[in-house]
């Protein structure tokens, strides 16, 4: 079907990702006709400071983004202005008004995606956000529509590139966080403020829209247990290798089967981890994302590519925009959001992990014995352990040792348990004699492949 009205779009604001939708209108014209049996032209496009944009059209630049959006001769709105407010507001104008919406704006569908699924369904209008999540990288349409009669299982990876950039640099030179950090805002990676991305806000909220779409329920940003990579170290990274892991910041979202009578469920979480460098994940290095998708007939699936960008979530955002409009030209919809199945969401303290445990103990006899004690009395099985220094390691003269008590390092890594039960063990554990301090904590993740050769107790 083929139509000579065009599909007018109003874009809502012309930054980094904005200004490369409107260079890929302009370049792709005659293309994107064809792809939607449509011209496809800009109505407008709505700025907070117009002098800043000489580049665009004064005729089509506006700074009344509420007038533009329910405008008569808008067909589609594009939303690239990211924050809750005003993009919440505008977005529930445009679509009371008929309009079709794109949006990128993760944060606003992680917290009320919900608001404006059911004023799309109220108003007959199509809601796409491909470009929500990961970039260029096709994930959330084959999650929605090409899975759509499969049952997923778990979708798991890395989805921001800023924190990938930093623990790729922190395991290539040996740096330490803060060194890794300033080179990657040095190259444009992290923002001024990288807040959002190293302490894991960012990818929470994609979690947030990943576990929703997989799994048929809403989850909202605030569902999600979120940790960042402050805290990891330089020795952190130099323990995974050991280890033979890496450490990546991943966001999980899993269906937890119910047991003893419980009800199925979902968990959503995002920190960083230890995985096995034999995961296919291990070695997504850079800025790049990649995300693993199960399900119950596909098997294991894995979705790669640049995940930020202006170019690449303009690319996103295009594709949504061809879908939309050709849905316009021939009198139809695209999908419908799907939240029949409304999973409960697993609390961090119900979820089963691992722990990576590094402790300054003192050397003595019976330390062991006392640390292992607490980790029994909270039912979480040893899978390994490790000492490092101390009388063992150190040629210390028995006239210093006598005056100074020498201080050993002990690794312990852990079978299964509930979260709650490690994560009270380590606050036992800070509280001994013995302890002098936790060094770190960090999660040990197979992500489906078996990570029992670990090897810690060699």
């Amino acid at each position: 079907m083929t139509s000579d009205a065009p599909v007018r779009v109003a874009l809502l604001g012309c930054g980094t990702v904005g200004s490369e939708v409107v260079r890929l209108l302009e370049d792709q014209a005659g293309d994107l006709t064809a792809r939607v049996g449509a011209p496809v032209e800009l109505a407008g496009v709505a700025v907070r400071r117009p002098h800043r944009h000489p580049e665009l059209n004064p005729d089509l630049v506006t700074t009344d983004a509420s007038a533009l959006v329910t405008r008569d001769d808008v067909d589609v709105v594009v939303e690239v202005v990211g924050g809750i407010e005003p993009a919440r507001t505008l977005l529930l104008q445009a679509i009371k008004s008929g309009k079709s919406v794109v949006t990128a704006n993760k944060a606003l569908l992680a917290e009320d995606g919900a608001t404006l699924a059911e004023a799309a369904d109220a108003a007959g209008v199509d809601l796409y956000y491909e470009a929500s999540v990961a970039g260029a990288i096709p994930l959330l349409r084959p999650l929605r529509e090409s899975l759509a009669g499969d049952r997923i299982t778990r979708v798991a990876g890395i989805v921001n590139g800023t924190t990938n950039f930093i623990l790729s640099a922190m395991s290539a030179s040996g740096a330490g966080y803060a060194e890794a950090l300033e080179e990657a805002t040095r190259l444009g990676y992290a923002e001024a403020d990288p807040t959002a991305d190293v302490d894991g806000y960012d990818a929470a909220s994609k979690a947030a829209i990943l576990a929703t779409i997989a799994f048929h329920t809403r989850v909202t940003a605030a569902d999600v247990h979120c940790e960042g990579i402050r805290r990891v170290t330089a020795a952190d990274i130099a323990a995974a290798r050991g280890l033979g892991c890496a450490i990546k910041l991943l966001a999980i979202c899993e269906r937890v089967p119910g047991s003893g009578g419980a009800p199925e469920s979902v968990s959503a979480r995002v920190y960083p981890a230890m995985i096995p460098l034999s995961h296919p994940l291990a070695g997504v290095d850079g800025a790049f994302n990649a995300v693993f998708v199960e399900a119950d007939a596909a098997g294991q699936l894995m979705f790669y590519g640049q995940g930020a960008g202006g170019a690449p979530t303009a690319s996103a955002v295009l594709g949504d925009l061809v879908a939309v409009a050709r849905n316009r030209v021939a009198g139809g919809r695209g999908p419908r959001e799907s939240a029949y199945a409304s999973l409960p969401v697993l609390p961090i303290g119900d979820v089963h992990t691992r722990y990576h445990v590094s402790l300054e103990v003192a050397d003595r006899a019976g330390v062991l014995s006392a640390v292992a004690g607490e980790f029994a009395r909270r039912g979480v099985s040893i899978a390994a352990v490790r000492q490092t220094g101390g009388r063992e390691d150190g040629d210390v003269p028995e006239a210093e040792a006598a005056e100074e008590e020498l201080a050993a390092r002990l690794v312990v890594v852990t079978h299964g348990a509930p979260d709650s039960a490690l994560h009270a063990t380590v606050e036992a554990l800070a509280g001994l004699d013995v302890v002098r301090g936790v060094e770190s904590v960090l999660r040990v993740e197979g992500l489906g492949r078996p990570v029992s050769t670990l090897g810690v107790a060699g």
